[in-house]
């Protein structure tokens, strides 16, 4: 069977595989395609980068940096040349304690980038948690809804359902962005990210969603202190036994400035190993500030582990 993330034989004589290399050795159980409005995306082959455009003036890394529809959408065609699978706008900033905005003043900073991004021949991603504003979106034919709070806002899911086409990412997290850090408490993380990720699982089934349409987030950094988003991480694998794909954001986020003591701009090198930690764990898609440095990590990852005829 072809094993296109095999480690192939990372052990070394005489002693265990690490742990990643048994995750990544063991064969898929079958084409895993990722099903959105006018693409089918195939995870089976190689992890996905996706690409981080946030239109806001307040997000935690890049705030400012892209809030002009002209210099968003010149970003957006930089991170076409820099091999970016899949764009996702974002209008209101997540970062914990960051205020709320209302539908119309998102919708204001989203348009005119998403009608423009919808020309470059990508998929592109809407990151709302709003369903007003995903309904305006999926008028303009968006590929992804990706939302923070899974489509618990009201009418999210009926919503979804009623489209019938565009791809879902449901990501785990309590609270909302302006309470979530005082929601951080768990028994066991794992089984309860796991248990809300089924839940919303289940709640989309009977909404009549196809499952081809979804992936899952872990939700690092979002109502988690960094041990628990660090023991969430070493325990991802354990996620793919809702048999959805995972798609993963570590990018610059405040676990890697615990672990490298590093300012939130100098994160590049931690991200780019953490994306490669969590595709070792089982991602099949990546959200990243860091585009190039990404894809060619990936790249020599692949070619570094791929089995050879």
């Amino acid at each position: 069977m072809n094993r296109p993330f095999s480690f192939g034989d990372c052990g070394v004589e005489g002693r265990p595989a690490p742990s990643a290399c048994l995750e990544w050795s063991r064969p898929m159980s079958a084409r895993q395609i990722w099903k959105t409005t006018r693409f089918d995306l195939d995870l089976s082959e190689r992890p996905l980068v996706m690409g981080i455009v946030n239109v806001t003036p307040d997000s935690f890394s890049d705030g400012g940096l892209h809030d002009d529809p002209a210099r968003a959408i010149d970003f957006c065609e930089r991170l076409l040349g820099e091999d970016v699978d899949i764009l996702d706008l974002g209008a209101e900033s997540t970062r914990p304690g960051a205020p709320k905005v209302s539908a119309d003043e998102e919708w204001h900073r989203l348009e005119p980038v998403l009608r423009a991004a919808l020309s470059l021949g990508v998929p592109v991603s809407v990151d709302t948690s709003k369903t007003e504003v995903m309904r305006r979106a999926l008028d303009l034919g968006v590929d992804i809804i990706n939302d923070v709070m899974a489509l618990r806002d009201e009418g999210a899911e009926a919503l979804l359902a009623g489209h019938g086409s565009a791809g879902i990412c449901l990501m785990h997290m309590r609270g909302d962005p302006t309470t979530m850090q005082q929601q951080a408490l768990y028994t066991d993380v794992v089984a309860e990210v796991r248990d809300f990720l089924q839940q919303r699982l289940d709640s989309l089934a009977a909404h009549g969603v196809a499952f081809d349409r979804i992936t899952l987030d872990p939700g690092y950094g979002f109502a988690k202190t960094a041990e628990q988003n660090i023991a969430l991480q070493q325990r991802q694998a354990e996620l793919l036994s809702l048999g959805r794909p995972l798609l993963v954001g570590w990018s610059r986020k405040s676990t890697l400035g615990a672990i490298t003591g590093r300012a939130v701009d100098e994160r590049l090198s931690a991200s780019v190993a953490a994306a490669l930690a969590t595709v070792a764990q089982g991602a099949r898609v990546v959200r990243v500030h860091d585009v190039a440095a990404t894809v060619d990590a990936l790249k020599v990852w692949q070619a570094f582990v791929r089995p050879t005829a």
